[in-house]
């Protein structure tokens, strides 16, 4: 436990904070409750409608900096631009679990960070945004850096804040962390005027705002305790079902929650699938984890879909890129079963027969408990069979003859090497597919990426935000020559604050997922997506911010060697391999399409045909059952 933490836990506890009945100015407040919640790590840009609370951290860590060489309390991280520090935020909550924290700017400081509250409301990922606004009697002036922060951020939030009355601030901030952390997590704003900042008033040291629905509604959910009833009725389709399949998404990983799904599909011995943002739930390496499904998920993960009979999603959310054509997504399931925190998800785009709204922990050792206590034992081995013979038979592969480089080889050969153990980033694009096929995932929280936005750009700066939030891993952004343009600034962040942050760059010379789609759908029409003719030199560029390993790879028998050296490097390091320009990600299921009509490519083997209906209600699949 550290300092931070052990503070706020006193306080809780006690409700008397050393500060409280204190006279001090508004944005020495905030900083005495960011302190308060266990933060130790702001992300940010400043600008005049901030520079209060900027002061009052600088003040407040000269107060409170241990003596002698010692990190500041509250270390504040400048990034290149304010995406970069929303998605630092957002990398360090993935990373740690705990609430990010970024802090910008009025106007264009404030509306650069959209895309990033935007991204973690997709993502459900809980960060703070404290953005300042000019003064309260110049709001609705278009006054110079003015921007309607309520209106712009009100559709992108979990809940936005304006601080309209000073002597609320104190309470507000608390409450932003509250919100952001509680039930499904999510980015909350909260805009705060400059005359809030310097206002002068007596610090209270403890309280909230009055949320009391709000209040009652994560209590309710908190508590949410699956009656017998309900646990019986889970167990009989259970003891019905001959191919139960788990479906685990990224409320597993947000809800802290893959030790109890762990557990349960080890003690029924039930095979698990799950999404893009549910890599890690379960060790990847594990013999129940049949990997990640969806579009482009594995052959073997989606066949085991369109195969079970009776489908157990928890945490996941049947999106688009999993369940593209809804009505053939598990067609032999005769029963569904949803767990999930958020009640609009139950039944919004897959019917179920079954559901309970709780935290996914909560339920899952519920229903455990439950079905130990019954004696359950599911005769489930013909379906582990089958699981087992799918994944020999319909495993990923690529061309491993080619002379040019496959980017898969370069993400397999790393894997071998980081064993499953680092936490990997990226951006959004093939790479970021290429990642999710062939990287290990031990371990929840080693897999930072941009799911629901699909946000370019995300890569390097969650990166930087992992790196702060668990100093002591190994941090990789494996990223494409197009995302990484976009946030390409932040390659100084990395080298400024000293950390050791890997880069690996997949430089195919183009946007290379458009380009799949291009030659797929739109006859080889590369419009706008052929960067063959740019000029970026990445090397030069990753040197001249300071990266003293800095190494480009065009030489297929190079690379594993260039990969020890690059992860071995003490610093950053900065990797770029150019890789076969018309790779392409595959399996892949279009856009609309279902499972019967993905498309395997030329080394991946597909099957002649799935499960199929028998007279009764029992399915077959020869050879296997």
């Amino acid at each position: 436990m550290d300092s931070a933490t052990a503070k706020t836990e006193e306080y809780t506890d006690n409700q008397v904070h050393p500060m409280a009945g204190q006279t001090m100015s508004g944005s020495d407040m905030i900083v005495e409750v960011l302190a308060q919640e266990g933060v130790d790590t702001v992300f940010g840009y400043s600008g005049g409608a901030i520079l209060p609370t900027y002061d009052a951290i600088f003040r407040f860590n000269e107060r409170h900096r241990p003596a002698g060489a010692g990190d500041d309390p509250i270390k504040l991280i400048v990034p290149a631009n304010e995406q970069g520090a929303g998605f630092m935020a957002a990398g360090y909550a993935r990373a740690s679990g705990k609430v990010g924290v970024f802090m910008v700017t009025s106007g264009p400081g404030a509306t650069n960070t959209v895309t990033p509250i935007r991204d973690c409301m997709a993502d459900s990922v809980p960060v703070v945004a404290i953005t300042g606004q000019v003064p309260t009697h110049a709001m609705g002036t278009d006054a110079f850096q003015e921007a309607p922060i309520v209106n712009i951020m009100g559709a992108c939030a979990k809940h936005v804040f304006l601080v309209t009355k000073p002597e609320q601030l104190e309470a507000t901030i608390r409450t932003a962390f509250e919100v952001a952390r509680s039930g499904r997590p999510g980015p909350v704003v909260v805009d705060v005027p400059k005359d809030s900042q310097n206002w002068i008033g007596q610090f209270q040291g403890s309280g909230l705002l009055d949320m009391r629905g709000y209040r009652q509604r994560m209590e309710s959910l908190r508590s949410a305790k699956l009656s017998d009833r309900k646990c019986r009725q889970f167990f009989e389709m259970l003891e019905r079902s001959r191919r139960p399949l788990i479906y685990a998404g990224g409320g597993v990983i947000n809800g802290n929650a893959a030790e109890q799904l762990r557990e349960f599909a080890r003690t029924f011995r039930i095979p698990v699938v799950t999404t893009l943002m549910g890599l890690g739930a379960v060790d990847t390496t594990d013999e129940l984890c049949m990997g990640m499904l969806g579009m482009h998920g594995f052959a073997h993960a989606n066949y085991a879909v369109e195969d079970c009979d009776f489908l157990i999603a928890v945490g996941s959310r049947f999106d688009d890129r999993v369940a593209g054509k809804v009505a053939e997504f598990a067609p032999l399931a005769e029963q569904i079963a949803h767990i999930d925190i958020d009640a609009a998800e139950i039944g919004k785009v897959k019917s179920v027969d079954w559901a309970h709204v709780g935290e996914a922990g909560r339920s899952l050792r519920q229903l455990l408990r439950y079905g130990e206590s019954m004696g359950f034992k599911g005769e489930f081995q013909p379906w582990l069979d089958h699981c087992t013979a799918l994944r020999e038979r319909h495993g990923m592969d690529y061309d491993r003859e080619s002379e040019l480089i496959q980017p898969h080889y370069v993400i397999e050969e790393m894997n071998k090497l980081t064993d499953g153990r680092a936490i990997v980033a990226t951006g959004v694009g093939q790479h970021q597919m290429w990642a999710a096929q062939y990287c290990d995932f031990r371990e929840p929280r080693l897999w930072l990426t941009s799911g629901s936005m699909g946000t370019m750009g995300f890569g390097l700066p969650a990166a930087i935000g992992a790196q702060f939030a668990r100093p002591d891993a190994l941090v990789i952004d494996v990223d494409g020559d197009g995302s990484l343009r976009m946030n390409l600034g932040e390659l100084e962040t990395a080298t400024t604050y000293g950390l050791p942050v890997k880069v690996l760059l997949l430089n195919n010379c183009g946007d290379g997922m458009v380009r799949q789609w291009q030659r797929l759908y739109f006859g080889d029409r590369f419009s706008g997506s052929d960067k063959s003719l740019h000029r970026k030199d990445f090397i030069k560029c990753a040197e001249s911010d300071g990266f003293e390993f800095a190494r480009r790879v065009s030489d297929k028998a190079e690379v594993t060697e260039a990969l020890k050296a690059f992860l071995n490097f003490d610093g950053p390091a900065f990797l770029e391999v150019l890789i076969d320009p018309e790779a392409s990600v595959l399996p892949m299921v279009g856009p609309g399409a279902g499972y019967k009509e993905m498309v395997t490519g030329d080394w991946i083997t597909p099957r002649e045909r799935p499960l199929q209906p028998r007279d009764g209600d029992e399915q077959e699949a020869p050879d296997l059952f």
